[in-house]
């Protein structure tokens, strides 16, 4: 079935064709979103269709109903992101394989929801959620294929497809697929994230309705990390185990897996104001909408056979699986008018949800329940004002009543000049449930059920930001929770009796000379307290040094080829444990203080970006001490490939 998708994928895109046109300066604004490569409606981009046609008019539509446009330009930040992910990996280190987890170098605390989820956060980092998805407004048939090569047999190719069936009438589809063996034992990836989406508005603009489906598949075959004898191997760089496949593994029968199905549909009317066309607004309107989401998630753990790591068992055969299902129904009215200074939104919601098992279950003298259901009445507010150059945007949430507790409120205020200068302050405040496998959970393990009555996670961030042109950007941010969750080194959830302080300070600036620039990301960080339950490494840098220029006569070919190098200080990473999904606190080793260098070649040929690039190529030279986490080595020194091509008609 993917394999026919992919076909007929590739034979419609075959038959579009188009011309880029390189800019003479790179531009500013660049982002990805959806998996989409995409650029600021101010850059210098042009696409040549006819005279009416130009790059703008191929739009990309995010949840947040912001806009921007396909970017066909090669760039360093898109080098960053040509990954699985699609996704700068700066705050991360990946393990070896493609599509394994990740271990967080750094975090943003009041980043998700404060609604309560799963769980088995390791397993996410591929999984799409409904602000992920995005929507499209296009003049003619638009499309673009990924690819990438993987480690050992294996491959990643994300895929897309949009198209005007009429001015009013958008539709898409899209497949993200990704299939690799690994180097070592039983790390076999297999991911797939299909979506397709539709969005509509009626003449007069009226009238909106976007909606889609997401169905995603994420399978991992698990194997516990090295064991010590290997890691001695490894570490020592025995000859007899440069093939790492001969390197023993805790075991080689485990295997869990991520999967879920997502129904999504936002629609709204516009009362009075509505305008004449999708560009310009009348400067009062009032909006009403509504919303649904509907979702369900299987989180699944399988092992042939019970093994010592995670203790005994009650059965012979490993079979953990848990579900959780949750609709949320909202309804909004939205007012745009100078008596507010832009726009405020008001909103109310009905979430229904449940979480759980087929079976209760006897441990001892306690009684583990087979499911958590309930529901919420939840009401929020937005308010997006401006005053010239002055902006502020603020959000606030909180459920009403219910059989959870939790509210949110952000707030953001910024003072931007042209690209010259920008100057932001936020604020976020978040209390909220922890996630459901904290509360619950039960396994074919002994050691893995328990139920627990948690106190909510309060959260508050306070941060700041400048971005200038001369002087490149910075930003801090400074966190704190109380009641914060974690899993100890007895692989049992927690909540700590402190609260967790964290200071994160990052600085980025570009130096130019001719043709060469030297591009830097530094990043501090201190747990000021609560480094017991809370850990990341003091210092992340990343410094890349890069040639770029058009070559050959006629310039056909865009040029950018560099080093990079990432670094990041010795800290006691969290461990990864594959029956929950999840990192654990670990007190034995430290990992970090080894450099990861990688040599790259980019180029752009018309619509079409090429990417070469040797992994951690000093790695034969440095020492065997890389890890992505306690007992999972980083990848070897291993050259890789890809491209990324758009085509229209």
């Amino acid at each position: 079935m993917k394999r026919s998708l992919f076909f007929l994928f590739l034979s419609v895109s075959l038959q579009l064709s188009a011309q880029i046109k390189r800019p003479v300066k790179q531009p500013r604004k660049i982002g990805s979103i959806g998996n989409i490569d995409t650029l600021g409606t101010h850059g210098e981009v042009t696409v040549k269709y006819d005279k009416k046609t130009k790059y703008t008019d191929f739009k990309i539509i995010d949840f947040y109903k912001d806009t921007t446009v396909v970017d066909t330009t090669l760039t360093l930040s898109k080098n960053y992101r040509f990954n699985f992910l699609r996704k700068d990996d700066f705050e991360t280190i990946s393990f070896h394989n493609l599509g394994q987890t990740q271990t967080k170098l750094g975090t943003h605390f009041t980043k998700n929801s404060f609604l309560p989820t799963i769980g088995a956060q390791s397993k996410h980092y591929n999984y799409l959620e409904t602000k992920d998805v995005v929507y499209y407004n296009v003049p003619t048939p638009t499309s673009e294929l990924m690819y990438r090569s993987g480690l050992e047999q294996g491959q990643v190719l994300h895929s897309f497809l949009t198209m005007n069936l009429s001015p009013q009438l958008n539709v898409s589809i899209a497949y993200n697929g990704l299939r690799s063996l690994g180097k070592y034992r039983n790390t076999l990836s297999s991911h797939g994230n299909f979506r397709t989406t539709a969005s509509y508005h009626t003449k007069n603009n009226r009238y909106y309705l976007r909606a889609h489906y997401a169905a995603q598949d994420l399978t991992n075959s698990e194997n516990g990390g090295l064991t010590p004898e290997a890691i001695v191997q490894f570490e020592t760089n025995n000859e007899r185990y440069l093939d790492r496949v001969r390197l023993e593994t805790l075991y080689i029968d485990a295997q869990n897996s991520l999967i879920g199905k997502r129904y999504y549909i936002n629609q709204d009317y516009t009362v009075y104001g509505a305008s004449k066309d999708s560009v310009s607004t009348k400067y009062s309107s009032l909006k009403l909408g509504h919303s649904f989401t509907y979702e369900t998630k299987h989180y699944r753990f399988n092992q042939d056979a019970p093994h010592t790591f995670f203790g005994n068992a009650y059965r012979s055969r490993i079979n953990d699986h848990v579900v959780h299902k949750s609709s949320l129904n909202q309804v909004y009215a939205s007012l745009n008018t100078p008596y507010v200074l832009g726009k405020l939104t008001a909103n109310i919601g009905y979430l229904d949800y449940t979480y759980g098992y087929n079976d209760v279950v006897f441990l001892n003298s306690q009684t583990i329940q087979a499911r958590i259901n309930g529901n919420a009445l939840i009401a929020g507010a937005d308010w997006n004002g401006a005053i010239k150059n002055f902006h502020i945007n603020a959000t606030a949430s909180t459920i009403v009543s219910g059989n959870i507790t939790g509210s949110e409120f952000k707030g953001v205020a910024f003072i931007k000049k042209d690209s010259i200068f920008t100057a932001k302050a936020s604020v976020a405040i978040q209390s909220k449930t922890p996630n459901f496998n904290f509360l619950l959970f039960q396994s074919d393990y002994i050691n893995y059920n328990w139920q627990n009555d948690f106190k909510n996670e309060q959260k508050r961030t306070l941060g700041f930001a400048v971005d200038t042109q001369k002087f490149g950007k910075a930003s801090l941010d400074l966190s704190q929770v109380d009641h914060y969750s974690y899993f100890d080194n007895a692989n049992k959830p927690q909540q700590a009796t402190s609260t967790v302080s964290y200071i994160k300070l990052r600085v980025h600036k570009d130096f130019h000379y001719k043709k060469f620039t030297l591009e830097n990301t530094l990043q501090y960080q201190e747990v000021a307290s609560g480094e017991t339950v809370f850990r990341v490494p003091k210092i992340i840098t990343r410094n890349t040094l890069y040639f770029s220029d058009h070559v050959f006569k006629g310039k056909p070919m865009y040029l950018q080829t560099g080093i990079t190098f990432k670094y990041f200080t010795k800290y006691y990473a969290n461990n990864y444990n594959p029956l929950l999904s999840e990192f654990t606190i670990q007190n034995n080793t430290e990992i970090g203080n080894f450099p990861i260098v990688d040599f790259f070649i980019n180029a752009q040929i018309r619509r079409t970006r090429l990417y070469l690039k040797a992994e951690n190529f000093t790695s034969g030279f440095t020492g065997r001490n890389y890890y992505s986490a306690p007992n999972y080595p980083y990848r070897d020194f291993i050259v890789r490939f890809g491209l990324v091509w758009n085509f229209f008609i």
